[in-house]
């Protein structure tokens, strides 16, 4: 059988199949189908400094191949995350990475500090979140914003550091050559892209907050080709997120360059997918005769 650990920045994988941010909670309604320990990782719900309720509904709805969310980010703030949710996270024998957002840099610094000093493994700065001092332009679309940022959280955290990005940009790799230079370990990619849906009946948007972030099937596509450019523009790991749903996508993300993937809105519909993918993924590592998921990476060749 193939190996399927995978090292990202120092950290261990016991394979490379991570559930993504904001679509595995804190994991704890998942363990009824399955260990978590199966997995090579958690990219933990979203953190920020103080707790946020988020969006007033509703706030979720669905499209072809995938749905669209205004969420918010809510969460309990990192002070209860870490009192309530931490410890028993601690015990489930799989990679901990903390997402961390924020809508002022000193938002993200401050939480960036306080869960870096807490057992978790990685943190994963998510850039997509709206800069208030900028007019409430997205952090992760303007290279200024970018540089800024990530620079600011570089100079607390003291994990590894991954920047998420965010595909609403013009050219992907540039953000990916910043959040790089300024002292990312890895690049995650991609976060949702921007959609919405009309009621008919109401001649309304449908969500309350009009446009929402779009994911599922319907973005791989994009977010493949996003994580190939990024794969061949900067020297850190890449993590392919974004409408993976079966092994074969792992496969793809993996043959574009990344060194491992993140499964989000799978899971809504399918609990299952991670360990689907992570036995699928095996056997056509061992049917290619790859002897680990590294010798994979990037072997996408020409046509």
């Amino acid at each position: 059988m193939a190996d399927l650990h995978v090292h990202i920045a120092g950290v261990e994988f016991k394979n490379p199949v991570i559930a993504a941010s904001g679509c595995f909670g804190f994991g704890k309604e998942y363990e009824s189908f399955y260990p978590l320990e199966r997995l090579g990782g958690i990219s933990l719900k979203a953190l920020s400094w103080e707790p946020r309720e988020g969006n007033p509904p509703p706030r979720i709805a669905e499209t072809a191949s995938g749905i669209l969310n205004s969420v918010g980010l809510q969460n309990p703030g990192v002070r209860k995350f870490a009192e309530k949710h931490l410890p028993e996270l601690l015990t489930k024998n799989t990679v901990l990475i903390a997402n961390v957002v924020g809508t002022k840099v000193e938002d993200y610094v401050r939480a960036a500090e306080f869960v870096s000093a807490l057992a978790v493994d990685m943190i994963e700065l998510n850039a997509s979140c709206p800069n208030v001092e900028e007019g409430g332009a997205t952090f992760g679309i303007c290279p200024q914003s970018m540089a800024a940022l990530v620079k600011a959280v570089r100079k607390v955290c003291q994990k590894p550091l991954i920047v998420k990005l965010t595909p609403n940009v013009t050219d992907i790799a540039e953000m990916a050559h910043i959040a790089e230079a300024e002292g990312a370990d890895a690049i995650s990619l991609i976060n949702t892209l921007l959609g919405m849906r009309i009621d008919v009946n109401t001649e309304r948007p449908i969500l309350k907050n009009n446009p929402g972030g779009l994911s599922g099937p319907a973005i791989f596509p994009v977010a493949l080709r996003m994580v190939w450019q990024v794969a061949n523009a900067v020297r850190v790991p890449v993590i392919g997120v974004g409408g993976i749903e079966k092994w074969q996508d792992t496969a793809e993300m993996i043959l574009a360059g990344a060194a491992a993937v993140q499964v989000g809105t799978a899971m809504f519909t399918s609990p299952m997918a991670p360990l689907e993918i992570i036995d699928g993924l095996n056997k056509w590592l061992d049917s290619k005769k790859y002897a680990s998921v590294s010798d994979a990476v990037g072997k996408v060749g020409p046509w």
